[in-house]
């Protein structure tokens, strides 16, 4: 049976419009557009977005992670190579990546092949972390069952006596990864849930731009 107060929650969307005409040739331009609209409009963590994996028999598999960089060769994200997301992923290349910017009324779709950066920009960026950050990368087993929380707590504990007297090192279970895109889709919402829909998606070595009904 409906359950009728949820069902009836909805906002018809009026801020803007999105047309083929205005987008830019090239989806990662077009994000920056974007992304400049959610940084300086100060969206809380404009960088979270959904990681869609799946797993080897086919199920889904969804998380928010962190934005840590992007540019023309796609979008760079930090995690452990031995949780569940980085286990999937290293049996399955393809992956989606979704942003929602509520407050602008906009979402990003990404599908594409995702790949671990040069162990360079992962200790750059793992260097740059604060040192507790680096400590809970050490000592958390990623998406594995632990006994209790005084557990990691314990491990914390034996990492930062280790590296007292030096900075944490990164470990080799830990660092990034970037999503080549294949398709971009940029959706803005528009009343009556007529949205706009822009769709990117790579033909040889050239994107094609075409609308989608919403």
């Amino acid at each position: 049976m409906l359950n009728k107060e949820v069902a009836d929650l909805r906002k018809d969307y009026r801020l803007a419009s999105l047309d083929e005409e205005d987008v830019a040739k090239d989806p990662i331009a077009q994000f920056g557009r974007w992304w400049n609209d959610a940084t300086s409009g100060q969206l809380n963590e404009p960088n979270a977005m959904t990681l869609a994996t799946s797993t080897p028999d086919g199920y889904p598999s969804a998380r928010i992670v962190l934005l840590k960089s992007f540019d023309a060769d796609g979008f760079v994200f930090f995690t452990n190579y031995e949780s569940r997301k980085g286990i999937e992923m290293a049996a399955n290349p393809n992956v989606s990546l979704l942003f929602f910017w509520q407050e602008l009324e906009r979402q990003v779709r990404i599908d594409g092949t995702v790949s671990k950066v040069t162990t360079d920009v992962s200790d750059e960026y793992y260097n740059s972390r604060p040192p507790g950050s680096r400590i809970g990368a050490i000592a958390s087993p990623q998406s594995r069952v632990i006994p209790h929380r005084s557990f990691l707590e314990e491990q914390v504990r034996i990492v930062a006596e280790k590296y007292v007297l030096k900075d944490p090192v990164r470990p080799a279970y830990w660092g990034g990864y970037i999503v080549k895109p294949s398709k971009m889709e940029f959706w803005q919402g528009r009343s009556n849930r007529l949205h706009d829909r822009i769709l990117y998606t790579m033909e040889g070595n050239e994107w094609k731009i075409e609308r989608l009904a919403p």
